[in-house]
């Protein structure tokens, strides 16, 4: 099926009360639940679920070719969930030139919090290599990337993550599902800010809703994002703030000390 065929109807389904062909707007709060707040209908708080949502996520995954979405307030946030998966000590290898929010998380929330990362150029497979260590668990790759417009090899970053045990996650806010699949060159998540799919400026992605796609389960593995990874390589030498990277360094950025 076409990509433009599959947007105007994944997600979308004939209402079945009316028979209106779009999708009504569920302003409810709450939604009908018996005495014991199990919920028939599949609906019990706004905040766990919600029709219009679950229609967006639904869209989205077929649009990636995924097997599940789940939509955010920001790309902020979803970001931060991919990370929030992992646990103290894991390691993350991320590339050098990235969209600004994503590098600021890494360095002033999650290596404070301790997770250990590396920033390398992603075009350079070379560099990615020899900065997996055995307790990588995500390789985060931006492609094209924000601001320089790099193209990173999807599969074969990918390929690199999977023979360390980690799984590769994939930026695809500036091409899009329209442009780029990369579950179709072996990533694992796809996260992306959807003001590219609405033509908006990039520069909204923080202000606008952000997704994160899943991708389909293969024989007997599950591509979760909290899925826990083992890898193997040499380390690669740590900063005073516990900030790991590879040659050549960048600025060490020092752990915030206080949250507003």
């Amino acid at each position: 099926m076409r990509i433009e065929t599959l947007a105007v109807h994944a997600g979308l389904r004939v209402d079945p009360t009316t028979g209106a062909v779009a999708p009504a707007l569920h302003t409810a709060t709450t939604f009908e639940h018996q005495p014991d707040s199990t919920a028939p209908r599949g609906y019990l708080y706004s905040r766990n679920a919600n029709p219009n949502r679950n229609a967006l996520e639904e869209c989205l995954a077929e649009l990636e070719g995924g097997a599940a979405a789940a939509a955010f307030a920001s790309a902020s946030a979803a970001t931060a969930a991919v990370f929030q998966a992992l646990v103290p000590g894991d390691h993350v290898v991320a590339p050098l030139d990235a969209y600004f929010g994503t590098g600021k998380l890494l360095r002033d929330t999650f290596a404070p919090w301790g997770l250990a990362v590396d920033f390398v150029d992603m075009t350079d497979a070379g560099a990615v290599k020899a900065a997996l260590t055995p307790r990588t668990k995500v390789v985060w790759i931006e492609t094209p990337s924000n601001p320089l417009w790099r193209v990173t090899d999807i599969a074969a970053v990918a390929a690199l993550a999977r023979g360390a045990g980690a799984r590769c996650v994939c930026d695809n806010t500036a091409a899009t599902s329209v442009l780029q699949r990369p579950f179709a060159h072996g990533a694992d998540l796809v996260v992306y800010a959807t003001p590219a799919i609405h033509s908006s400026s990039a520069s909204e992605r923080s202000r606008l809703r952000g997704a994160r796609c899943r991708r389909r389960s293969t024989a007997g593995s599950s591509a979760a994002a909290s899925a826990r990874c083992r890898g193997a390589c040499a380390p690669t030498r740590t900063t005073r703030c516990g900030w790991r990277h590879s040659s050549p360094p960048i600025r060490a950025w020092r752990p915030c000390t206080t949250r507003g």
